[in-house]
């Protein structure tokens, strides 16, 4: 018999449904043990577990209905509905302050299983820190971790993507029903994901719409499905912090990659460090830290660095080309500054760059250029 068929599942539906906080829920389950008890309970037993005369009505008049259409849902395949009783249910969430009551799952549910570190930040991340997401997913997904994140533009997408171009297994947590892919511009990203043996996941009902009070909800899934947070690129109040929080109560490791203190989306990350939170260079730091040893050769990131870095070149560049890339470093160098620091004209600079970029040293993005090699 399917998950999904069990009698119990229907009991959590029905009070997944009911317009109950699900924290007073849990308590009261504390009390009664099981959600049929629950639901069969009587008014006076109600009562003394400190339910209102409203939420008592709520209780003895279950939506059935919703409840019916979410296990018709159910049978589809490679759908699932995972209650908090259920032995697929993560084990990890399991232990978080209010774990959700159940779980709308697509795709590989068995994911759910793995070891799982959290890759989240900024959705105007830089080309760095896209740079940095892809490749950590990867290198990451190459150790045997499965990488989750919540599928929102910027670092969580590329950490998607980094997972899947390594082959690995990702989870993607919704803020949103899983009839609702949000953003929509990242549809195709879901569909590679649950193609790639990776798994989608919501706790709310299936056709919730955006709604910006449900992120930072969906944020405790991602620190609690995790046995560690990684944060590129965050600014000092984002939902990356949330999630670092998040993850603090729980006591899961939170790691952060440093950048440019001239970079807002880098404050977040430097915040998090002085908290206490293990600053990253490498995955090594990561690994070192979860216990987890690999021969896979690993990465050095891309940090934003101030400092002249060392660049073995080939001999398509010039020594003009040499000194102007010297120039820019992996934050934005504005063409203004870099005119400046040089002496050369901007038709002489313009035309380097355009070389360089061509080569696949640098790239052009808003406000200038940088470096990507």
């Amino acid at each position: 018999m399917k998950d999904f068929m069990k009698p119990n599942v229907a009991y959590w539906l029905a009070l997944h449904h009911l317009p109950i906080q699900p924290r007073k829920i849990l308590r009261w389950l504390e009390k009664l043990s099981t959600p049929e008890n629950l639901l069969l309970a009587n008014q006076e037993k109600l009562l003394m577990i400190g339910a209102s005369k409203e939420e008592i009505f709520a209780i003895q008049k279950p939506n059935w209905l919703a409840v019916e259409k979410d296990l018709a849902w159910a049978e589809m395949a490679d759908h699932a509905i995972l209650s908090l009783s259920d032995e697929d249910y993560p084990s990890l969430l399991k232990q978080i302050i209010h774990p959700p009551l159940v779980l709308y799952v697509m795709g590989n549910k068995k994911a759910l299983l793995r070891k799982q570190l959290a890759i989240v930040g900024s959705r105007q991340a830089s080309p760095t820190g896209i740079k940095n997401a892809e490749q950590f997913a990867y290198q990451l997904s190459l150790a045997g971790l499965a990488i989750t994140s919540g599928l929102a533009l910027g670092v969580d997408a590329a950490s998607h993507q980094g997972a899947i171009a390594a082959k690995g297994e990702t989870i993607s947590v919704f803020g949103t029903g899983l009839n609702h892919i949000y953003p929509r511009s990242n549809r195709r990203l879901a569909h590679e994901i649950l193609e790639h043996q990776g798994v989608i996941i919501s706790e709310f009902p299936l056709d919730t719409p955006p709604k910006a009070m449900n992120f930072p909800l969906r944020n405790r899934i991602i620190a609690g499905l995790s046995v560690g947070v990684l944060i590129i690129e965050a600014a000092h109040k984002s939902g990356s912090l949330i999630t670092a929080n998040y993850a603090l109560e729980q006591g899961k490791e939170i790691f952060a990659i440093p950048g440019s203190i001239q970079n807002q989306t880098s404050k977040g990350c430097h915040y998090l460090i002085k908290q206490g939170a293990k600053l990253v260079e490498c995955i090594e730091d990561i690994l070192e830290e979860l216990n987890i040893f690999t021969v896979e050769p690993t990465l050095k990131i891309a940090t934003q660095q101030t400092n002249k870095q060392i660049v073995k070149f080939g001999t398509k560049l010039t020594d003009q080309e040499k000194c102007l890339f010297e120039q820019i470093g992996y934050e934005i160098s504005p063409i203004d500054v870099i005119i400046l620091r040089t002496g050369l004209t901007r038709s002489e600079v313009s035309s380097i760059l355009l070389s360089l970029e061509l080569q696949g040293y640098i790239q052009t993005v808003s406000g200038g250029v940088i470096r990507v090699t």
